[in-house]
């Protein structure tokens, strides 16, 4: 997934921020147009990105480590899977057994994000809005 594609939540009133370390030369382009946190060179291990995820309200990633650190450490996640995701998602539901906390996006056509993006956007615009 490119950064891109998540464009259309960057205009929801959240503060956004940026748990990737290393940045792919076209995500560096959409990170310096758009008003993100970055912390890439703070983050040197997992016990830093755990420090700073342990401060936000909510993580959205897609399949990761950093998706399943979150979990791992109670924290609220939105994972974005692909159409086919790895056998730990299950098929067919929008929890996970693993991580109480997390919530599933799924594909529902291969490469598939724009639909992805609109239902994230839907339950972040509500989240924001105090809406449960």
């Amino acid at each position: 997934m490119r950064l891109a594609d998540l464009l259309p939540l960057f205009g929801i009133d959240a503060t956004f921020v940026s748990l990737q370390k290393d940045v792919r030369a076209g995500d560096a382009e959409v990170l310096g147009n758009c008003d993100m946190l970055q912390f890439g060179e703070e983050l040197t291990d997992f016990s830093d990105t755990a420090a700073l995820i342990s401060r936000l309200d909510l993580v959205i990633s897609v399949d990761t480590s950093i998706a399943h650190l979150t979990g791992a450490l109670g924290k609220p996640v939105w994972v974005l899977l692909t159409r086919v995701p790895d056998w730990r998602w299950l098929l067919d539901r929008d929890d996970s057994p693993w991580y109480p906390t997390a919530r599933l996006f799924r594909q529902s056509d291969a490469r598939a994000w724009d639909g992805v993006i609109a239902r994230v956007r839907e339950a972040l615009l509500e989240l924001v809005a105090g809406v449960e």
